[in-house]
């Protein structure tokens, strides 16, 4: 089977399983291992979605040991996508992909202060309640990354994930 596609996305190369390239849209690299179903829940991609995609989990990686790879066809993130994808994967790198080769490459950054991305923890901050407050947080970056609500000023300390609004 060298050199033959398996499914259409996957082919064998000298006993090895390689994802094929896309033609356009986005390949998300070096995200945390164990991260990629959760990149997905950020891209509010599920089994309804029509995207065309490629996701590779625990895959060995110089940088890290092991790092988990989304490939999305025919889509490119927004902003707000990328800052969400930051706060749950740091290191993560951005590919956009046209015509079949990488023309823009760069990581993720969070930003100092992010806004309507998260809730906050606080039941009680005015931002969970009718007041029409977007939750807004202070990002310390230095390791580890912090998160602290503008409003109430609690400490972001449980799994940010839960906490996303989509």
């Amino acid at each position: 089977m060298n050199g033959s596609f398996v499914g259409g996305n996957v082919m064998n190369v000298k006993g090895e399983m390689r994802i094929k390239g896309i033609e356009n849209g986005t390949v998300i690299d070096h995200i945390k291992s164990g991260q990629a179903l959760n990149v997905l829940r950020i891209l509010g991609i599920s089994s309804k979605s029509a995207e065309v995609l490629s996701i590779a989990m625990n895959v060995p990686s110089k940088l890290t040991h092991k790092k988990d790879i989304v490939k999305v066809e025919g889509r490119e993130l927004s902003p707000s996508e990328v800052n969400k994808i930051a706060l749950i994967t740091p290191d993560a790198t951005i590919n956009i992909v046209r015509d079949s080769k990488v023309i823009e490459k760069h990581k993720v950054s969070l930003p100092n202060e992010i806004t309507g991305v998260l809730r906050c923890a606080n039941a009680n901050c005015i931002s969970n309640t009718s007041e029409p407050v977007k939750p807004r947080f202070i990002i310390s970056k230095e390791p580890p990354v912090k998160l602290r609500c503008f409003y109430c000023d609690r400490l972001m300390v449980e799994d940010v994930v839960e906490h996303l609004l989509f």
